[in-house]
């Protein structure tokens, strides 16, 4: 989102978004301050769900390893405790995570979905996001394009 100018709006859905703590405070916050004043909500993992992220690389591995992806990082796995806890959606772009979090039963969205959302709320046009596709494409971010223009055309 933030590559194609977007944070402000993403904020704008009416949604909210959590992040675990420990993963603002080491690698968004140094990158992308400001997230908290947009309507970013840093939250703790409550510690059953820290011990439940810890456990899941050695119960995924192979699984993850069969997919020929690089397994998710404990960081990403507090994302996916965070989610399980909270009960909500887990947003990620992350291949690795988005299978294990449907494995586990946790609902997951990433960046099309979203756009998809900000089309929906009248918060953009389609026109709107599909240059924000763009831009996130000149970006060098790797999304499924063909996927992402075909559902965003759908909601003309």
């Amino acid at each position: 989102m933030e590559c194609a100018g977007l944070l402000a709006l993403l904020f704008r859905l009416p949604e909210r978004f959590g992040i675990p703590d420990l993963l603002y405070y080491e690698e968004i916050e140094p990158g992308t301050p400001g997230l908290e004043a947009l309507g970013l909500e840093v939250m703790e993992v409550q510690g059953e769900f820290v011990a439940w992220a810890q456990a899941m690389p050695a119960r995924y591995a192979a699984v993850v390893a069969a997919q020929r992806g690089s397994p998710p990082g404990h960081n990403d796995y507090l994302a996916l405790a965070l989610a399980k806890q909270e009960d909500c959606t887990l947003l990620t772009g992350d291949a690795s995570l988005r299978l294990v979090a449907e494995l586990e039963a946790v609902p997951v969205m990433g960046t099309v979905g979203l756009l998809c959302g900000m089309v929906q709320h009248a918060l953009m046009s389609v026109d709107e996001a599909l240059l924000a596709l763009e831009r996130m494409k000149q970006g060098k971010r790797r999304l499924p394009w063909v996927e992402a223009v075909r559902r965003l055309e759908a909601l003309r």
